[in-house]
């Protein structure tokens, strides 16, 4: 038998520790993780591209535990009605190569995108930061506002959106969730939330080279949160930002970002900084308070790994696990075929006229 968290289990999990101590206690995870980065088996993330969106996986290790997760991202889902990004991811023992863990990772992948965001920006972003601009304000965007209200302290947050209905939804929800002590004001425009904003989110759907943020909107001091681009032939800066003589550009993991960052824009011997670098004091996440970071975030398996060994011990502790017959248990393991024998009710002997290749069917259809 294989654990198993589905959406209801996710609901549970984090409804008993709330989102900001759930996303808090991720971080921690994630934090943990980075700091042993040369344990890990690293590679960027295999990705199949189509027109309209792209499906990839993402795989690591350590050498005990192996993870992958499967994501995909359609910008145009939402017109028929379905999410942008959907995921599950599995956990494994590396000894025997048994999963251990099946589990959603479409709620949990936005949890981490905000856990990671905002564990950056403790790094990099000024430690008296207190108002976000949130550029885009679709599935992501609350998780972002709570990591950053939670984390960081941040008390306005600048909401826009082309979309006014998402501007709405994310407004609402920031209202329900009864943070007093946060200010919500929408904007008109980007360059009217980004003015005098401590940090800038901007986590847009759209799979194309958009300008989201240009260069005169850019002020000494600012965090960027970039989060959007995440793809081949997606990004939201303009290249000019990162080209500043005052900018600090650090990624996850850098051959990664080379193929789908904002950096995908830039000449090869650009200089980056990776963040497990500023983790073991190798380099540094801000070198004065007039210094613009920015935090050039794509998602990577190292995260996804932390998140599936976060779910894999939390519930536990909540008591919560479920299990499903994902692996045969046999007594001889030698005898897989015996497993089809055993069957209740079952045969091995295929009736007359009865198979007929797979192939063939949709030929026919």
């Amino acid at each position: 038998m294989v654990d198993y968290i589905g959406i209801a289990n996710i609901q549970k999990m984090v409804g008993a520790l709330g989102p900001a101590v759930f996303i808090e206690g991720l971080a921690a995870e994630i934090e943990a993780d980075y700091r042993r980065w040369g344990e890990f088996d690293k590679s960027a993330r295999h990705a199949i591209h189509s027109p309209v969106g792209v499906i990839e996986l993402m795989p690591t290790s350590d050498g005990q535990m192996y993870s992958f997760k499967y994501v995909n991202g359609h910008p145009k889902n939402t017109a028929l009605g379905l999410l942008t990004v959907t995921a599950f991811g599995v956990l494994a023992d590396v000894k025997t190569g048994y999963p251990l863990l099946l589990s959603e990772l479409t709620v949990t992948t936005a949890l981490r995108t905000a856990a990671m965001s905002a564990l950056a920006a403790r790094w990099m972003a000024r430690p008296d930061s207190r108002v976000m601009a949130l550029i885009g304000n679709g599935a992501q965007s609350e998780f972002q506002a709570i990591a950053f209200h939670h984390m960081l302290g941040i008390r306005e947050i600048r909401l826009h959106d082309v979309d006014r209905k998402a501007m709405d939804k994310l407004a609402r929800n920031l209202h329900e969730l009864g943070l007093r002590d946060l200010q919500v004001r929408l904007c008109k425009s980007a360059a009217d939330a980004v003015q005098g904003a401590d940090v800038v989110t901007t986590v847009t759907a759209d799979k194309r080279n958009a300008i989201i943020l240009t260069p005169e909107m850019i002020a000494p001091g600012m965090h960027l949160n970039a989060v959007g681009g995440d793809c081949p032939g997606k990004t939201e800066l303009h290249a000019d930002i990162l080209r500043r003589t005052d900018a600090r550009v650090i990624v996850e993991y850098e051959p990664q970002s080379r193929i789908e960052g904002e950096i995908q824009q830039m000449p090869a011997d650009f200089a980056v900084t990776e963040f497990a670098q500023v983790l073991s004091g190798e380099a540094a996440g801000r070198a004065s308070p007039a210094e613009v970071t920015i935090f050039d975030s794509v998602g990577f398996a190292l995260e996804d790994y932390s998140a599936l060994r976060y779910l894999y011990k939390l519930q536990q502790v909540q008591s919560l696990r479920q299990e499903i017959d994902l692996v045969p248990d046999l007594d001889n393991p030698k005898n897989l075929f015996g497993l089809l024998a055993a069957a209740p009710g079952g045969t091995t002997q295929a009736a007359p006229g009865l198979v007929k290749p797979f192939a063939a069917e949709l030929t026919s259809t």
